[in-house]
């Protein structure tokens, strides 16, 4: 039978055992859906009463353009060495050990493009954590601290005229004109796609853009 967003939800529901909280990652390649399905998910999952989901995106963890700027770095925004794993890691291990209290997780603003500390509150009541993002089954580096914290990652799959549209006009809603959209996505953001990509036989199940509710299939 195909995967469907039902099994989506009764997998993710069953992660979360004997009180201890789970951390559920959601993994693919620039513009494959990984916002929008983790975004879904916790939706549901809180749907029917107090929220014990909560949504950490990776991104939060981008440097600064002032750090890419001194590294160096700033023209491969978004490859592996101009995010801070290290800070994403020991994220996670909090996430896992300090569920008695509020931790504060960074975020991304896309207008700015750039981290915002403390913008993400996961409570004390959330059981569940969805975080996503480009590198989580990246065994190379400090990217290898990553994985040993997740209890499942999913990785979302999909065609790649289609993946490449949307992150093209992904790139013209945040400001580049379409030259230069086609052309960073065809040059930086697809030499991180292909190593992302590379990472894909390490999840636990594969997600097809069939299982995702109607209003993400098309997002």
């Amino acid at each position: 039978m195909p995967l469907t967003f039902d099994d989506l939800l009764a997998r993710a529901r069953a992660l979360p055992r004997a009180g201890h909280r789970a951390i559920l990652g959601v993994a693919g390649s620039p513009g494959a859906g990984k916002s929008t399905l983790a975004a879904h998910l916790v939706r549901a999952l809180n749907a029917d009463g107090e929220p014990w989901a909560a949504h950490v995106p990776m991104d939060g963890f981008h440097l600064a353009d002032t750090e890419l700027d001194r590294l160096g770095r700033r023209d491969r925004k978004g490859a592996p060495d101009t995010f801070d794993a290290a800070g994403y890691a020991a994220l996670l291990r909090r996430l896992r050990e300090e569920t008695d209290g509020t931790v504060y997780a960074p975020g991304f603003d896309r207008v700015l493009e750039q981290p915002v500390a403390g913008a993400v509150p996961v409570p004390p009541s959330a059981r569940l954590v969805v975080t996503e993002g480009n590198y989580l089954l990246l065994d190379t580096g400090l990217w290898a601290r990553v994985r040993p914290r997740l209890d499942e990652v999913w990785f979302c799959e999909l065609d790649e005229p289609e993946r490449v549209r949307r992150l093209v006009a992904r790139h013209e809603e945040f400001g580049k004109s379409h030259r230069e959209a086609v052309a960073w996505v065809l040059g930086t953001d697809q030499r991180n796609a292909d190593l992302v990509a590379a990472t894909r036989s390490r999840a636990d199940l594969i997600v097809p853009r069939s299982a995702l509710p109607p209003g993400a299939r098309a997002a």
